[in-house]
């Protein structure tokens, strides 16, 4: 199996562990926030399993699926974790569809809640790119 699949399979764990993280007691606090400092919906677990099913069908059919699921996903993902800073919220789940914007900000807090999606996006966009080119 090639290194750009094997990097999908990595991607169908970390993503349905994100779909879990609602679902296991103590990763969320009182406000329902994970790990204190965001909140997942329905959205978010749907969002997440779709792309963790569209890593697995990547992983399995072919060196060629991987690398065009990992360009697409990690620019969506980052786009997503960039327009974050500006908003507050993502595209991907329909947040900023349903949520008023809230502002530009690069604090501390707002960093955190888009690393996911910025690391995650970041490193698929990289490995779609420069792993094992033909």
């Amino acid at each position: 199996m090639s290194v750009l699949r094997k990097i999908c399979l990595g991607y169908v764990l970390v993503l349905l562990a994100a779909a879990s993280l609602n679902y296991v007691p103590g990763l969320t606090d009182d406000q329902g926030l994970a790990f204190g400092i965001f909140a997942l919906d329905i959205f978010d677990d749907a969002l997440h399993v779709a792309s963790a099913l569209w890593a697995l069908a990547a992983a399995v059919i072919s060196q060629r699926a991987a690398r065009a699921f990992l360009l697409i996903f990690g620019t969506l993902y980052l786009g997503d974790g960039l327009f974050g800073f500006f908003t507050g919220y993502g595209y991907l789940d329909l947040g900023i569809f349903t949520n008023a914007s809230e502002g530009m900000s690069f604090t501390l807090f707002r960093v955190l809640a888009n690393l996911p999606h910025l690391a995650l996006g970041a490193f698929a966009l990289w490995a779609g790119l420069r792993v094992e080119r033909d």
